[in-house]
């Protein structure tokens, strides 16, 4: 029987030559040399190779410690009988004594953090998903033009402050206001809408809704984008509907953005919206409205009880940080990223 040598391209397998006779085939492999280990940079070595991001990462790292991280020092004054001409440390101290509207049930304070839950729930029920529907309405237009302009008309109330919004809707919902103008010319009984303690809430989700959720479909629909387009292919070939493919393909290609954007909103749960509500507090009274933020607010810096509004912001401070890392937590027991894993 005829001996065939036949040469293999290298790197398709490792073996160079076969030699083939009367017995089989005989395989001579060279050895493949290993790939020596890269060498770990040093500190200085990562800071020189990175030195243009480092330097464009300073102004906002300059703004970070400035407004963020220097004003925690701020919080000593929850421990003190603080006087504002009096230089931070030099305050009589009163220990947990500024703590005592949270440890003895303050009816004031209860009211506020009483208001405080109720909004967040609404809000988180109401507001968080929004954002996820609107995404997925403009997510299903066929038409990229059309989806533009959509998206170019619904942005447009993020960029107005609080107070044009409320006075927008002072203008529709007031007792001067367009409907009420209606309403009147057509012999019907005028409605408060801005100053019913009753409908306060649903007027504050309405206002949050319009303002902010065209904004918050950005990151939606940047999650949507990176779907692979197969997935709804196979789906089809598989005789999944719409609201199939919805639920199986579309919910789970974005759902680990959802956990962390959730896990960020609890830790921002306490705060609910200084501006909006203190903007219209004067309609509806403080026992409606009163929320932590405005409790801090009126209790601080208008009755000058320094020492006490501190000392709720720092308590609502560390709440929200008990929040985010234990939804974190547990987020990683059902397998998901969160806001970070350990390394």
């Amino acid at each position: 029987m005829a001996r065939t040598d036949r040469t293999i391209p290298p790197g398709s397998g490792g073996t160079d030559t076969i030699e083939v006779g009367d017995a089989g085939a005989v395989a001579r492999s060279s050895p493949t040399p290993k790939r020596s280990p890269e060498r770990r940079l040093s500190w200085w070595e990562r800071a020189r190779r990175d030195k243009v991001l480092l330097l464009m990462a300073i102004p906002g790292l300059g703004l970070l410690l400035a407004f963020h991280y220097l004003p925690l020092f701020g919080n000593l004054i929850a421990f003190q009988e603080y006087l504002p001409f009096v230089p931070l440390g030099r305050s009589p101290w009163v220990g947990l004594d500024n703590f005592s509207v949270i440890f003895n049930g303050d009816l004031e304070f209860l009211n506020a953090l009483r208001n405080t839950l109720v909004i967040t729930l609404v809000q988180v029920a109401f507001v968080f998903p929004a954002p996820i529907a609107l995404a997925l309405l403009l997510n299903s237009l066929l038409s990229e033009r059309i989806k533009r302009i959509v998206q170019s008309v619904l942005y447009l109330p993020h960029f107005l402050s609080w107070v044009i919004v409320i006075a927008i809707f002072q203008q529709i919902l007031g007792g001067s206001g367009l409907i009420n103008n209606i309403f009147r010319s057509q012999g019907l009984e005028t409605i408060d809408f801005l100053g019913n303690p009753d409908t306060f809430i649903a007027l504050l989700t309405s206002q949050v809704i319009w303002k902010d959720t065209g904004w918050g479909t950005i990151l939606f629909l940047a999650a949507l984008t990176q779907i692979d387009p197969a997935l709804y292919e196979a789906a089809r070939v598989d005789g999944a509907s719409r609201w199939r493919q919805l639920w199986h393909v579309t919910l789970p290609g974005i759902r680990g953005l959802i956990i962390l954007l959730l896990i960020l909103r609890l830790g921002d749960s306490l705060t609910v919206g200084f501006e909006q509500i203190v903007l219209q507090q004067g309609f509806v009274g403080r026992p409606a409205s009163e929320v932590l933020d405005t409790y801090v607010y009126n209790n601080g810096v208008l009755a000058g009880q320094w020492g006490v509004s501190a000392a709720v912001g720092l308590v609502k401070g560390l709440v929200g940080v008990a929040l985010v890392l234990g939804a974190n937590k547990i987020a990683h027991v059902f397998g998901e990223a969160g806001v970070y894993q350990k390394s």
